[in-house]
């Protein structure tokens, strides 16, 4: 090894080492500051329970706290930041131990000051989100959404983009659409779980990221071009574990050539996954070529460890009896799903919900 790699691989371990302290030091940060405004919000909800505040007086409250904290610790205590730092608390108050808040009130510290790492220790992780992730969290009213949302952003690491963008295409409302109430309750405690190709299957899919109009005029070549171009978007939106492979993945057998215009596998089902995009109504041939894709797949590419190819059919619209009538009926590996342009209406989805 020569003298310039020495100091290379000397830079690039103390380089690694100082960004993995940034990492820890940006995650205590943020692990403190969310557990300082649970405690300011317990202090502010219990004062107002014992004055028996009216709530324009609880508001004038938080106001004159709002400037009289400003103007001594700069930003962050606003009065919408207090109003959800006060909701914050009346939202997650279960979330951490009696025994543990007493320790934290007997240290009696500014709302700028640390909070003990063993007191911190004792209750990690109640909240593994930034602050600015659990303020969209708190727009969510209804607590199982607001549960499955707190999962999903821990589990897939989303920043809070993501999490709005998923939220606003109404992602636990698309779930649910295709489980019974004991399913909607398990979305609510574990967030989505991937066991059967099934679970990967949403209401329908919504592409709206792709930034092509309704009654804009567009082929399939248009519509895979979009999703290449905005490839990571896709995959986030079809959900956990998915790996991209290829588009146009050609195969041939008796001088024909057949082209899948996407392959992508799951690491969690253990599977490959082909999808073929129609921008019109669903017909049995799609179906039929989709069934030719599986068989291949499962015939001549998949390994023994591996389980059953999906193949999985985005339309422009479904067509359920040809569906029914074509597959048979305990088909567990092709799928047909509509997808959308544009972010469906939230209030609709909670209808047919009900």
């Amino acid at each position: 090894m020569t003298h310039n790699q020495n100091r290379n691989n000397l830079y690039n371990s103390l380089k690694g080492l100082i960004e993995a302290a940034k990492l820890k030091v940006i995650r205590n940060v943020n692990t403190i500051m969310v557990l300082t405004y649970y405690e300011m919000g317990r202090i502010i909800v219990e004062d107002e329970q014992y004055g028996q505040y009216r709530a324009d007086y609880a508001k004038q409250v938080l106001l004159q706290l709002s400037k009289r904290l400003t103007k001594e610790f700069g930003k962050g205590y606003s009065l919408t930041n207090l109003e959800y730092i006060r909701k914050f608390y009346k939202v997650f108050y279960s979330r951490i131990p009696q025994s543990v808040v007493g320790k934290l009130e007997k240290s009696k510290r500014t709302p700028k000051s640390n909070i003990p790492q063993s007191v911190i220790e004792e209750f990690k992780p109640p909240f593994s989100l930034s602050w600015t992730h659990y303020i969209q969290l708190l727009k969510i009213e209804n607590d199982d959404e607001r549960n499955f949302y707190e999962i999903e952003a821990i589990n897939a690491d989303w920043s809070v983009r993501e999490l709005q963008r998923q939220f606003n295409s109404s992602l636990f409302e698309r779930l649910a659409l295709s489980k019974d109430k004991i399913g909607i309750k398990e979305l609510a405690k574990k967030g989505q779980i991937i066991e059967k190709p099934t679970d990967t299957l949403k209401h329908h899919t919504v592409l709206e990221f792709l930034d092509l109009s309704e009654d804009e005029r567009y082929t399939e070549s248009d519509l895979e071009n979009a999703i290449i171009s905005k490839i990571e978007h896709f995959m986030l939106e079809l959900g956990k574990g998915f790996l991209f492979e290829g588009r146009q993945k050609r195969f041939s057998f008796e001088g024909d050539s057949f082209f899948v215009d996407l392959v992508l596998y799951n690491r969690l089902l253990k599977c490959y996954v082909l999808i073929d995009l129609k921008i019109g109504r669903l017909a049995h041939q799609d179906i039929g070529q989709m069934q030719m894709y599986v068989n291949y797949y499962d015939r001549k590419i998949k390994v023994s460890e591996e389980n059953s190819t999906i193949g999985i059919i985005l339309c422009k619209e479904e067509n359920k009896a040809v569906v029914e009538f074509t597959l048979p009926q305990d088909n567990k590996t092709i799928f047909a799903k509509a997808y959308k342009l544009y972010l469906p209406s939230k209030d609709q989805l909670k209808k047919q919900l009900e």
